[in-house]
């Protein structure tokens, strides 16, 4: 998912190919039309059907055609987000994707790793943070100095 969607920016091709077509197809389109208006030409069915497949899964009319990739993109992405927030995790990993959806929250993701600025994270805290952010293991379950346990995800109560 995209940084502003609680993700690491990272897509998967598959979920970006339909709509980066679409995209391409409807901002070439007058160009299109424009070249071949003196030829007859078959319409283009890849399009036509991409954009009916779309359109009904999205739920918007087939006949608006903006060129931006990111109107295309929208309708999957809330469906994937819909999925993610509805599937039955732990409390804990639902708070850190909601957290992940507040403005701003993704803003490191983004930083140049310019080291004279102090702006770049070493590997082990790109590990952690990344790690926080995706709930993932971080290290082996054991007690802390003061007494306390700590989980597999670094995490445990204040002291």
């Amino acid at each position: 998912m995209p940084i502003t969607y609680g993700g690491l920016g990272f897509r998967m091709v598959s979920s970006l190919a339909v709509p980066a077509f679409l995209a391409s197809a409807a901002s070439t389109l007058p160009l299109q039309e424009d070249i071949l208006s003196l030829y007859a030409s078959p319409t283009d069915s890849f399009l036509q059907q991409y954009l009916s497949t779309w359109s009904s899964s999205a739920g918007i009319p087939p006949d608006l055609l903006p060129g931006k990739q990111s109107f295309w993109d929208r309708p999957g992405l809330l469906a994937d987000r819909a999925l993610i927030e509805s599937s039955p995790v732990e409390p804990s990993h639902r708070a850190r994707f909601l957290a992940a959806q507040a403005p701003h929250s993704g803003d490191w993701l983004l930083a140049l790793p310019i080291a004279n600025c102090g702006l770049r994270l070493d590997d082990e805290a790109v590990r952690v943070a990344v790690g926080m952010w995706l709930s993932l293991s971080l290290c082996v379950p054991h007690n802390c100095h003061c007494g306390t346990l700590v989980d597999a995800q670094g995490l445990h109560a204040v002291v």
